[in-house]
């Protein structure tokens, strides 16, 4: 994944990540737990395995024919505004992704200057809109710990509560339009298109329909902030990025030779596909 400067705006672009396997466990229901798997679902399953195992190979059954009929099992996500408590993870998932080739002392600087600028809160411009969506995995929600900031007996101290571990992607929507080209002579800033960016998943979370979760429900934001379209920047080079995009509806918008269309600036030599959808109504 590529990045962009510290503490700015990243194109929506996603890193690319390899395959992984899991095992898969067959067990029969317990006296401790009668209920997980009924005599007869077993029966069921066994006579399945069966004809499949007969079918393919004579009677053998591999563990991939056994998989398939099995659900698939993944943390539990739920995609929400980031909170006060998520603004270290949100930093370390951020720089993480877009400056992976970063060391110490720079990686942690970096850090710091996207989680202050987290804590400062998002400036907009009135009228606008931008918020920050995180996807937690709710089997780690509770996961804190405090970071305690002065004497507790100064009027001045503040405690911070940091979250760990459970933030697995996030994304940032807004209605600014920095990287949206301006509209008419006097360049003015473009209404109604929300824009996305700094999207990112940790790499031990990928290939789990994370980033779909959260564009998906970005474009639910869009929809309530009452904007007709979406758009963002994708690196031409990140073809898993452009096929998540383009399956939820996105186009690749032509920019007009010689326009100085706005873009995110990262590295030279990038390239980006500029992508718009309309906001469906319902």
């Amino acid at each position: 994944m590529r990045g962009s400067r510290p503490g700015g705006a990243a194109p929506a672009s996603l890193a690319r990540s390899s395959s992984c396997g899991f095992h898969a466990m067959i067990w029969p229901a317990t006296a401790n737990n009668p209920s997980r798997i009924g005599l007869s679902s077993v029966r069921a399953a066994r006579r399945r395995l069966s004809r499949a195992g007969d079918r393919a190979t004579g009677g053998v059954c591999y563990a991939s024919q056994a998989v398939e009929l099995l659900p698939a099992l993944c943390p539990e996500i739920v995609v929400r505004d980031a909170r006060l408590e998520d603004c270290w993870e949100v930093a370390d998932t951020h720089c993480g992704s877009f400056f992976p080739g970063y060391k110490f002392p720079l990686d942690l600087v970096l850090r710091i200057d996207r989680y202050i600028a987290l804590l400062s809160g998002f400036t907009v411009p009135p009228g606008c809109m931008r918020t920050c969506l995180v996807a937690v995995n709710s089997n780690s929600v509770n996961n804190t710990f405090d970071v305690d900031c002065g004497d507790a007996g100064d009027a001045d101290f503040q405690k911070y509560n940091l979250s760990r571990g459970s933030i697995a992607g996030i994304l940032t929507i807004d209605t600014v339009a920095d990287y949206l080209p301006r509209r008419g002579s006097l360049k003015q800033r473009r209404t109604g298109i929300a824009y996305i960016a700094n999207v990112a998943v940790r790499k031990e979370e990928r290939r789990k329909g994370i980033a779909k979760m959260l564009v998906q429900e970005a474009e639910a934001r869009a929809r309530s902030w009452g904007c007709r379209s979406m758009a963002l920047h994708c690196d031409v080079n990140n073809i898993a990025a452009l096929r998540l995009y383009k399956k939820q509806g996105f186009k690749c918008i032509r920019v007009p030779e010689g326009a100085r269309w706005p873009e995110p600036k990262i590295a030279e030599g990038v390239r980006y596909s500029f992508m718009m959808k309309l906001v469906p109504k319902t």
